[in-house]
Parts: structure tokens; C-alpha cells; sequence
């Protein structure tokens, strides 16, 4: 049964899954045949990536490409694989990477990174791999993430906004710099 974009399960936290990491694996053999030699890396990340840390059923995936002058070419590969380009999605996403969103409800987000702009990919490992290796912070996160989701059912308002602070302490404590929005 296709789910609505409305579906309630996919804007609900549910218990970690472990076959998020074959979903990941699955989507990344395919992803790795679309950028070929663009490709420089490949990484899980997001909450589905860290082992015991509740989220949205949606698989993050990031990739690193040399270049942000690259990924004008990589949109029509990515729109046949499942992840159409919506440029109004993009207006307010920082320079260091293009979010492309597969399914509806999205079932995975598609982060593709850029060697020669800004931190992003280093941020998101930095981040993933503190969580990983610190589960009283894992599970501090969590219970924001709970706690968030309960106020803002869509997470659209306050649940990422509301996570900010957090996040920006988890990576000082990575020591990794502060993530800052970027300046229009």
C-alpha cells in the first residue's frame, strides 16, 4: 500500500531498526553506479546511522563530490534513480550541499556534498561519530528529539530549530567547529 504524504510514520521517531543499514547499503550500490567517478566518498549519517538512536524512517545518505560546479550534471542520473531535483528546496540550503529527497513519504535524503565548500561533510561525520562512541549523549539526543517531535508533530517548525543548540554542543565536544547558517 503507497503510503500519503501525510503518513503519520514518517513524521513519528520509532525505535532504532538495524536493517536501516541494509536499506542504506542497498541505496548506496546504486548511488555509487550514478556518480562513478564524480564519487569521492560515501557515508551513512543521521539518526538511522547511529546503532540505538530512535528516528524518523528515513535513511540519510551523503555524498562527497569534488565540486559544486559538478552536480548540475548528476541531476538527470539522480531524477532516474528516484531523487527529482526541486530547486525551490534548495532557496534556503546552505552552499555546502543539494538535498535531494526520494519517495513519498521520502524514504531517503540524499546530501551531496562539496570538496571545495564549507565543512558539511566533515560536520556530519564529526557529529555521527560522537554519537556513536558517546551513548549518554546518543540517548540525551534522543530525548530531545522525543521531546521535540511531541511539539511539533510535522517537524517542520521547532523540531529542527529545536535541536540546534544541541547539536552545536555535541560538536564542540567532538571538537569540531560550531555549524553557522549561511549568510544571504
Amino acid at each position: 500500500m503507497e503510503k500519503s504524504q501525510g503518513d503519520s510514520s514518517h513524521e513519528q521517531i520509532v525505535p532504532y531498526n538495524p536493517e536501516w543499514v541494509d536499506m542504506y547499503e542497498t541505496e548506496a550500490a546504486k548511488l555509487k553506479e550514478v556518480f562513478g567517478d564524480d564519487l569521492l566518498g560515501i557515508e551513512h549519517i543521521g539518526s538511522t546511522s547511529v546503532p540505538g538512536l530512535p528516528a524518523k524512517p528515513i535513511i540519510d545518505i551523503m555524498v562527497l563530490i569534488d565540486s559544486h560546479e559538478n552536480v548540475s550534471k548528476l541531476i538527470p542520473r539522480l531524477q532516474e534513480l528516484g531523487y527529482p531535483f526541486d530547486s525551490t528546496s534548495h532557496t534556503d540550503i546552505s552552499t555546502e550541499r543539494r538535498l535531494f529527497r526520494k519517495g513519498n513519504p521520502a524514504e531517503s535524503h540524499l546530501s551531496v556534498a562539496y570538496a571545495d565548500k564549507g565543512g558539511f561533510w566533515k560536520r556530519q561525520l564529526a557529529f555521527r561519530d560522537y554519537l556513536r562512541s558517546h551513548p549518554d549523549e546518543r540517548d540525551r539526543y534522543a530525548e530531545l528529539k522525543q521531546k521535540l517531535i511531541k511539539e511539533d508533530p510535522t517537524g517542520k517548525d521547532t523540531y529542527i530549530g529545536g535541536k540546534t543548540e544541541l547539536i552545536n554542543e555535541i560538536l564542540d565536544k567532538a571538537g569540531f567547529e560550531r555549524w553557522k547558517p549561511p549568510v544571504a
